[in-house]
């Protein structure tokens, strides 16, 4: 009797030193951000990510390893880079933007993939649907459609003059902008019977092109497509439509903090804090189909009061009431 005792508590020591073991076993994250890595706005973001993480327990160099790769905006980098990262074999990879989580969609079918800051995930084809995604990815949503209408009515309100709006986005990095963001923005343009045009752009040339040609006729908006490419090209729009004296709307409060007249839009900081908590859970042992894609739900506006008198605009008051940040 004894020794059948003796015997199963090696076997619970045994247990138990392989089950502490096995929970303190360093844990892999790849992180691919599609932005420049000495852009500051960015690096806060994915400071915001391993706050989270250690919040919930996950240390960098202690039971953590996180392979971080940059590329702003070169989709055949992306790629490059999603393979590299793949091939490390992490128990899970967090993807910021849309071309970037395709590239990695590309690159694996199996490894866990949670995305950030990616507009239409369905529409895209990295998920079955927002409730059941299916497959090897999920994450966070960063802006529903009908936020291209508010756009609309947020520029309108404060450069009232317009009469035509342009959207302007690459293409090629955010081809879901023509079917997820233009039809509200239509509607909400014939509602304040202005018209609406898109404004697809490849590069500097072509950027500078749809700006100029805004400025050229009185009373031309414009409105910044969520899109990577457009955020990692901010400096030139910005500089372009001041000097074209072109209102212009962004969707995050970096455009508006380097010169933008307005922004809003989701919370990044908050989005990639929250992204945290499913990359916990999937390192204890969740899987991607089963976690439900999550949907905004801290928006901030900002407003910069130089670039509005440089304009010739009055701020209405309500926009400072309603502004999380004011830039005088």
């Amino acid at each position: 009797m004894r020794r059948r005792q003796f015997i199963a508590g090696l076997g619970s020591v045994a247990w138990s030193r392989m089950a502490r073991a096995q929970a303190e076993r360093t844990r892999s994250v790849g992180v691919l951000m599609g932005w420049a890595e000495n852009d500051p706005e960015a690096r806060v973001w994915l400071s915001g990510f391993t706050q989270g993480l250690s919040e919930l327990g996950w240390v960098d160099g202690r039971n953590l390893r996180m392979d971080v790769r940059w590329v702003p905006g070169n989709v055949e980098q992306m790629r490059t880079f999603a393979k590299e990262l793949v091939d490390l074999q992490p128990d899970v990879i967090l993807a910021n933007s849309t071309p970037v989580t395709a590239a990695l969609h590309r690159a694996t079918r199996t490894v866990p993939i949670v995305f950030v800051i990616v507009s239409d995930p369905v529409g895209e084809g990295f998920i079955e649907s927002v409730p059941r995604p299916g497959g090897n990815i999920t994450g966070f949503v960063h802006n529903e459609p009908s936020l291209g209408g508010r756009w609309t009515e947020l520029l309108m309100e404060i450069a009232p003059g317009i009469k035509r709006i342009s959207a302007m986005f690459n293409p090629d990095t955010a081809p879901y902008v023509q079917s997820y963001y233009l039809p509200s923005i239509e509607a909400a343009a014939q509602s304040f019977r202005v018209m609406p045009n898109a404004a697809p752009v490849h590069g500097d040339a072509e950027i500078e092109m749809a700006v100029k040609s805004l400025g050229r006729e009185p009373r031309g908006g414009l409105l910044v497509m969520p899109d990577n490419f457009m955020d990692i090209h901010r400096a030139r729009i910005i500089s372009l439509a001041s000097e074209n004296h072109v209102p212009a709307v962004y969707q995050i409060p970096i455009f508006v903090r380097d010169g933008g007249l307005l922004s809003y839009g989701t919370d990044f900081r908050d989005l990639f804090h929250r992204s945290a908590s499913y990359v916990d859970r999937i390192l204890r042992g969740a899987k991607p189909a089963d976690l439900p894609v999550q949907l905004p739900v801290k928006f901030v506006m900002a407003v910069n009061l130089k670039t509005a008198k440089a304009l010739g605009l009055d701020v209405p008051p309500s926009f400072l009431l309603r502004a999380d940040e004011v830039i005088e």
